[in-house]
C-alpha cells in the first residue's frame, strides 16, 4: 500500500480535494470521493486553467487551438487534512504534466523548481523565511463600499494606529486561536503573530524551510485564514492596498543558501564575513527587482502599496536592518546570514515570487554583479525605481531576457498575456474619482 492510500485508510477519508495553484494563487482542481482518487492513472484539467485572469477570464494566444488537457500527479509530501470540513476530506497538491511526461511549463510549482535545479546543480540548497501581512475586515457585501474593521470582544471596531499591540490581538482571540487549530491540523509551520501598523491588520511569520514547501505553506494558509474569517463573520483580505488611508500588506521574503555538503551558510566565508555569494546575490536583486516587478505587483492594485513614507520600498537601495529600503539585511550571526527582500506585496503568488526572488540572486551569482553601497540614511528619499503601474511593469518583464532565459520563455509570455488582459479590464471601469472630481469640472 502506498503512503498516500495508507494515509487516507488511516484518516477514514471520504473526499480527496486535488488541488493546483494557477496563476493567481487561486487553488482549482476537483474534488473526488476516496475511491475514485488515484495516485496512479493521474486526474485531467484543461491545461488553460493555469492560466486564467483574476476575473475567470483567459488571455488570448497563451493557449493550444485545441485547449488540451493536462496531467495531475499527486505530491505525496503535501497531503494534508481539510480542518474545517464536517466530515474527514484530505487535500493534495498536484503537478502538472503534459502526457509526453514532460512539465507544464506554466504551472507555478514547476517554475519554482526550474529555479532551484539552478541551486542543486551548484550542491546549494536556498532556504526561506515568508512573512504575511493581511487585513480582517467587516463583512463587505457591496465592493463599491469601503472597506471597515469588524467588531471586536468589546463590541467595538479597532480606531488608530495599534502596532504591536496585544490588547488589539487579543480583540479578535477566538479567530486567531481557531487559526493555530487549523494551521497545527495541517502542519503549517507558522511562528509568531504580531499586529502591524493598519487597522486590524496582522502579521503572521512562518519558520524558515525548503521554497517549495514555504510556497505550499502559504498557499494553504491564505485559504485557512479566509476560512476562518468567515466562520467568525469577518472577512480576510490579501489585497496589497486594501483600504485608503491605511498601509498596504507586504509578503517579505527572507533568503539564504546552504552548501548541501557541508551545512554551512554560502553567505558567509569561513571566518565569519560576508561572502562574494552574498554580496553577488544583492547585486542581481539591484539589477533586476526592477525588471520583475510584476511578479512582486501581480495587480493593479499592487502599485498602490509602493509610495513613499508606507513601509514600503520604493527602489532597490539595500542597507543593514534599513527598513526603508527594498533590499534588507537583518543582524545575524554568521550562519544566520540572510538578504530579505521587502517588495513582494502578500497579493502575490508565492510560488512565483519565491521563484523570482531566488532567479534574481542567482543571476547576480552567475554574473558576479556588484551591490551598490549599502544605505545608512533614509531610502524614502531617493529616485523612485519601480514602474508605477502594471501595465509598465509587464513591458519591463517581457524585455528581460535573462529572466525570461531562467523562468522559461512560455511561463513569461502566458504570465504577461494574462496580465495584460487584467489591465485591459479593468482600464474599463470607471472610479467614483473620476465621477466626482470631472464629471461636472471639465
Amino acid at each position: 500500500m502506498s503512503v498516500l492510500s495508507e494515509w487516507l485508510r488511516e484518516h477514514r477519508i471520504t473526499e480527496v480535494e486535488c488541488v493546483i495553484p494557477d496563476f493567481t494563487g487561486i487553488a482549482r482542481g476537483k474534488i473526488v470521493p476516496k475511491e475514485k482518487f488515484s495516485e496512479d492513472e493521474g486526474m485531467r484539467l484543461p491545461e488553460i486553467v493555469l492560466v486564467q485572469t483574476v476575473t475567470g477570464e483567459y488571455a488570448e494566444g497563451i493557449s493550444a487551438d485545441t485547449d488540451p488537457d493536462m496531467v495531475l500527479v499527486p505530491d505525496p509530501n503535501t497531503i494534508r487534512l481539510v480542518p474545517w470540513a464536517k466530515d474527514p476530506v484530505a487535500q493534495v497538491i498536484h503537478d502538472c504534466f503534459h502526457f509526453d511526461g514532460s512539465p507544464v511549463e506554466q504551472s507555478p510549482r514547476h517554475i519554482l523548481r526550474r529555479v532551484l535545479k539552478l541551486y542543486e546543480d551548484r550542491g546549494w540548497e536556498p532556504v526561506v523565511a515568508p512573512e504575511m501581512e493581511f487585513y480582517i475586515v467587516d463583512v463587505n457585501r457591496d465592493p463599491d463600499l469601503p472597506l471597515q474593521p469588524p467588531i471586536g470582544r468589546t463590541g467595538r471596531p479597532e480606531t488608530g494606529r495599534k502596532a504591536y499591540s496585544i490588547d488589539a490581538v487579543n480583540e479578535y482571540d477566538d479567530l486567531f486561536e481557531e487559526i493555530y487549530d487549523f494551521c497545527d491540523a495541517q502542519n503549517l509551520a507558522i511562528d509568531t503573530l504580531i499586529h502591524e501598523v493598519g487597522a486590524c491588520q496582522m502579521e503572521i511569520n512562518f519558520l524558515h524551510g525548503n521554497p517549495l514547501d514555504l510556497a505550499d505553506q502559504v498557499f494553504l494558509f491564505k485559504r485557512t485564514v479566509r476560512e476562518a474569517a468567515i466562520r467568525h463573520n469577518m472577512y480576510a483580505t490579501f489585497m496589497a492596498k486594501p483600504m485608503e488611508s491605511e498601509p498596504g500588506s507586504a509578503m517579505h521574503i527572507h533568503m539564504s543558501v546552504v552548501d548541501k555538503h557541508t551545512g554551512k551558510n554560502v553567505f558567509s566565508n569561513a571566518d565569519g564575513s560576508p561572502s562574494e555569494a552574498f554580496f553577488h546575490s544583492i547585486g542581481g536583486m539591484q539589477k533586476y527587482f526592477p525588471q520583475v516587478i510584476a511578479l512582486f505587483a501581480p495587480f493593479v492594485n499592487s502599485y498602490r502599496r509602493l509610495v513613499r513614507h508606507t513601509a514600503a520600498p520604493i527602489n532597490v537601495q539595500w542597507g543593514y536592518d534599513n527598513r526603508t529600503c527594498g533590499i534588507r539585511v537583518p543582524h545575524s550571526g554568521p550562519a544566520g546570514r540572510r538578504i530579505e527582500n521587502r517588495l513582494p506585496g502578500v497579493d502575490c503568488n508565492p510560488y512565483i515570487a519565491l521563484a523570482a526572488t531566488l532567479a534574481c540572486a542567482w543571476l547576480g551569482i552567475v554574473e558576479r554583479q556588484q551591490p551598490s553601497e549599502p544605505l545608512t540614511g533614509d531610502a524614502y528619499g531617493l529616485p523612485f525605481a519601480f514602474p508605477r503601474g502594471l501595465d509598465e511593469a509587464i513591458t519591463q518583464l517581457q524585455y528581460c531576457k535573462p529572466i525570461t532565459e531562467v523562468l522559461g520563455e512560455n511561463f513569461v509570455k502566458a504570465f504577461c498575456a494574462v496580465k495584460e488582459a487584467e489591465y485591459i479590464e479593468y482600464a474599463r471601469v470607471i472610479s467614483p474619482w473620476e465621477r466626482k472630481f470631472l464629471l461636472l469640472h471639465v
